[in-house]
């Protein structure tokens, strides 16, 4: 904790806020909880129920589905809310920061009070809603690592949606032509490095505004798959357009674990490889001499200079690697989900991947963590959208933006990213 002796005042100190401790995350936390406790809460009148099915068929322990009392369960869960906002705020007072466990649990409890309000007088399967929530998380994830494997060494990576679509567009070809959604899952990368490789040219070679030439690489991306799309694929779809998907992997043992076994080991290739790529990634940016120098070129490319590492060569890598990560996103648009390329079919997720990577404060494990929020962000609107509920369509639409949104400006305060992110490197 901090102590400043005031002038006016000998004698008297002021306390405040030890660095790194704020008190917007426990104010946000409370205002939520008040939220939540009166709409959710008291202001409903019906004395319904809500149901959650919480095992599939295939379980290995089953359990019934769980029925509670929307109303009672509302308040209570809201209360629970309302006292870790106090146990963040009692921190935050001691000079000391708000757990990251805390803000966990608070926010899975408001959203579990929400859907206990949501579906009263219906069911759903939280298995189903967790399990689309981390395919949805999917093409934002591996863009938030594409991201930041650039912004690490010191390119802003704006250009992460034409990665994406590139890497849609290619796994769906080469997967159509060979038959085989493997071939997409490797050509997809390969494509999307098309966008990298430009992306590098402009901002490392000639030094052009990164911001700049990420948007104008994104319009690239979007008018030139949109041409081929039209040109070529519409009339050929039998033969350029129709991949096979890839398909679902069950881990015999793991799979078959209630709730988490078909959530996390019930999965395509592709979901698996976003496992493998954040621990690898982690561990090569924060454990190896590589993510030393990569970090250095990214924090002082001048003193980077100094000690031998070559600034440019090392940006020259870390984009292309990091755009070849992104394009294994966009491959989960095709040959992952839908089994056709579709014009625009990445629709913004490019730009919530990079808002992803910033939530994740440059983290592979934070990238994941805010692709996640946002995947399940968009799976709820999805089944609330099914099962009718007293929220207007059209904000279920906004949902997944409003979330991001709220998240960056509302969670994540003051970040500072890599220093020289966005700053071209000239020797001498």
């Amino acid at each position: 904790m901090s102590v400043i002796e005031t002038k006016d005042a000998p004698g008297r100190q002021d306390v405040t806020v030890g660095a790194g401790a704020s008190m917007r995350g426990p104010v946000v936390m409370l205002a939520f909880g008040v939220l939540s406790l009166v709409l959710f809460g008291l202001l409903p009148d019906s004395g319904g129920t809500t149901t959650f099915g919480i095992s599939t068929s295939s379980d290995f322990v089953r359990f019934d589905p769980v029925e509670l009392p929307s109303k009672a369960t509302a308040i209570v869960l809201s209360l629970v809310a309302l006292a870790l906002a106090a146990y963040g705020a009692l921190r935050v007072r001691g000079g000391r920061k708000v757990p990251t466990w805390v803000l966990a649990a608070f926010g899975a409890i408001w959203v579990l009070t929400f859907l206990t309000w949501a579906v009263t007088d219906k069911s759903t399967s939280l298995v189903s809603l967790l399990q689309g929530s981390l395919l949805l998380a999917v093409p934002l994830a591996f863009g938030a690592l594409g991201g930041l494997l650039n912004e690490r060494a010191g390119v802003v990576n704006i250009a992460i949606e034409g990665q994406l679509l590139t890497g849609a567009f290619g796994a769906a070809v080469i997967g159509s032509v060979t038959g085989n959604p493997y071939a997409g899952l490797v050509a997809a990368p390969a494509f999307a490095l098309v966008i990298g490789a430009m992306l590098a040219l402009f901002t490392v070679k000639y030094h052009v505004n990164q911001i700049i030439v990420g948007v104008v690489l994104n319009v690239f991306a979007v008018g030139l798959t949109s041409f081929l799309f039209g040109s070529v694929l519409k009339d050929n779809a039998a033969q350029l357009n129709s991949p096979p998907r890839l398909e679902t992997i069950a881990i015999p043992g793991l799979s078959q674990i209630p709730v988490l076994g078909p959530v996390l080991f019930r999965q395509t290739i592709i979901v698996y490889l976003l496992y493998v790529a954040v621990a690898v990634i982690a561990v090569a940016l924060f454990r190896t001499r590589w993510g030393l120098r990569v970090r250095a070129v990214g924090e002082y490319p001048q003193a980077a200079d100094t000690v031998g590492i070559d600034v440019n060569r090392t940006r020259w890598g870390n984009v292309l690697l990091g755009s070849a990560v992104a394009g294994l996103g966009g491959a989960f648009f095709t040959i992952g989900s839908v089994g056709a390329f579709g014009e625009e079919m990445t629709a913004g997720k490019g730009y919530i991947a990079l808002a992803a990577m910033i939530l994740g404060r440059w983290s592979p494990v934070g990238a994941l963590t805010a692709a996640l929020l946002f995947g399940f962000a968009d799976k709820l609107q999805q089944v609330l959208g099914v099962l009718q509920t007293p929220i207007p369509n059209q904000f279920m639409l906004m949902l997944p933006y409003i979330v991001t949104i709220f998240a960056v400006a509302g969670l994540v305060g003051r970040v500072r990213g890599p220093a020289a992110a966005g700053e071209p490197y000239v020797k001498g």
